[in-house]
C-alpha cells in the first residue's frame, strides 16, 4: 500500500510540474495552415500517457508485491510460487521471443534501408530529367515523374515481398487468412479504380496532352487544368469545369487544338450561303478580304475558300484561316464573322435567307450597283 500510496503522491506532483511546463514551452502542431494539435491538446495527451505509466507501474508492484506477501506465511508460500509462475513464465517465453527475433528484426531494416535509398537515387534520376538537366533521347521529362511514382510502388511492393517471411506470426494461418481476406476486399472493390489508374498512366506514355493545352473530346472543348491518377479535369471556355475519368478519355477521341495550332497551324472556318445572283468569283474575293483582315490569324499562310455545294436557291461558301493560338480560336471565329458581314453588306449584298432573296430576286443594293 506504501509502494502505492507513494506512486499516486509522485504521479500528482509530476503531473502538475509537466502541466505548467508543457503550457509555457510546448507548440502547437502544424501541417501548413492546419493546426493538427493545439497546446492544449498535447498537454491532454501527455497527461493522459502519463495516467498510463502509473496504472502499469501499479500493476508492477502488485504482480511483484503479492507472490512475495505469500511467500512469507507458510500455508502460502506454494501459492506465491504458482504465482510467480503465472508472472515469469510468460515474461521468459517473450523476452526469449524478443532475443530470437532480433535478426529478422536487423534484416527488416537492413532491407528498408536499402530500399529506401534505393527510391532516392530514382527521383534524383527523375528530378534531373524533369529538369532537362539530364536528357535520354526518346524519353520526354514529362515522364519523368510519373514512371518514378511507377518505379516506387514496385521497389514497396518488392519490400513488402522480402519483409513479409520475416515478420512475427507470418507463417500461422490466422496472420495468411487475413491477408487473404483483405487482398480480396481491395481487389473486388477497386476493379474501376485500378482501371482509371492504368488508363491514367497510358495516358501519360502515349502523351495526346498535357497540363495547359485545349484539347476537344468527344464535343466537349477545354484547358486541361489537372491530371491525376483517377480523372483528368478540363475548364471549357464558359469557365465550366468538368471532371473526365481516365478511362473513358482513353476510349475516346481525343483532338490537341494547342498542339495543332503551334505545330501546323490550326483551321479555323466559317460558312456563308449566298444567293447566285451572286457571282463565285465575287463571293471568293470578298471571303479572302473579310479574312485577311481578321486579326490573330497567321498572315503568312494565305486564307482559302472552299465551295461545299450547290443548293437549289444559293451556294454554301467555307472561308479558312490558320490561327497559331487555339486559345483564341472562338474570337477569331467571332471576328472573322463579323469581318465577312462588314465586306459583303458594304458591296450592296445582303446576307439573308438564300430561300428569300431567291423569292424577292436580287438583293436591291447589289442590282442598284451592277447598274450604277
Amino acid at each position: 500500500m506504501a509502494l502505492i500510496y507513494g506512486t499516486n503522491w509522485l504521479y500528482r506532483k509530476v503531473r502538475y510540474r509537466v502541466a505548467r511546463y508543457a503550457e509555457k514551452k510546448l507548440k502547437p502542431i502544424s501541417i501548413r495552415d492546419y493546426e493538427l494539435l493545439t497546446v492544449k491538446r498535447l498537454t491532454q495527451i501527455i497527461m493522459f500517457l502519463f495516467s498510463i505509466f502509473r496504472y502499469i507501474i501499479i500493476l508492477i508492484q502488485l504482480i511483484i508485491s503479492i507472490p512475495i506477501l505469500f511467500s512469507i506465511f507458510p500455508q502460502t508460500k506454494h501459492l506465491a510460487m504458482t504465482l510467480f509462475g503465472y508472472i515469469l513464465t510468460p515474461l521468459k517465453s517473450i523476452f526469449a521471443s524478443v532475443i530470437g527475433y532480433i535478426p529478422n528484426l536487423f534484416t527488416i531494416i537492413i532491407i528498408y534501408y536499402l530500399i529506401k535509398f534505393l527510391i532516392r537515387g530514382v527521383k534524383f534520376l527523375a528530378s534531373e530529367i524533369e529538369g532537362e538537366r539530364l536528357k535520354i533521347p526518346g524519353f520526354y521529362p514529362d515522364w519523368a515523374m510519373p514512371t518514378f511514382n511507377i518505379v516506387r510502388f514496385l521497389l514497396i511492393a518488392f519490400m513488402i515481398a522480402m519483409i513479409y517471411p520475416y515478420l512475427p506470426g507470418s507463417s500461422s494461418g490466422v496472420f495468411q487468412g487475413v491477408s487473404v481476406f483483405v487482398g480480396l476486399i481491395v481487389s473486388l472493390g477497386s476493379g474501376s479504380a485500378i482501371g482509371n489508374i492504368i488508363a491514367g498512366l497510358v495516358i501519360t506514355y502515349m502523351r495526346p496532352f498535357r497540363i495547359g493545352d485545349r484539347i476537344k473530346l468527344g464535343e466537349v472543348i477545354g484547358d486541361v487544368i489537372e491530371k491525376t491518377p483517377f480523372v483528368t479535369r478540363l475548364k471549357t471556355p464558359r469557365n465550366e469545369i468538368i471532371t473526365m475519368p481516365n478511362s473513358s478519355i482513353l476510349s475516346s477521341q481525343v483532338t490537341n487544338l494547342t498542339l495543332s495550332a503551334s505545330d501546323y497551324g490550326l483551321i479555323v472556318h466559317a460558312n456563308v450561303a449566298v444567293g447566285y445572283e451572286v457571282p463565285w468569283q465575287v463571293a471568293h474575293e470578298l471571303l479572302i478580304k473579310a479574312a485577311k483582315a481578321t486579326e490573330n490569324t497567321i498572315k503568312e499562310r494565305e486564307p482559302f475558300v472552299f465551295d461545299l455545294g450547290l443548293e437549289d436557291y444559293y451556294n454554301t461558301y467555307q472561308i479558312n484561316v490558320y490561327i497559331d493560338d487555339a486559345n483564341k480560336m472562338l474570337k477569331v471565329i467571332t471576328d472573322l464573322n463579323s469581318n465577312i458581314q462588314n465586306m459583303f453588306l458594304a458591296e450592296g449584298i445582303d446576307l439573308e435567307s438564300p430561300i428569300l432573296i431567291s423569292e424577292r430576286g436580287q438583293s436591291p443594293k447589289y442590282k442598284k450597283k451592277e447598274e450604277k
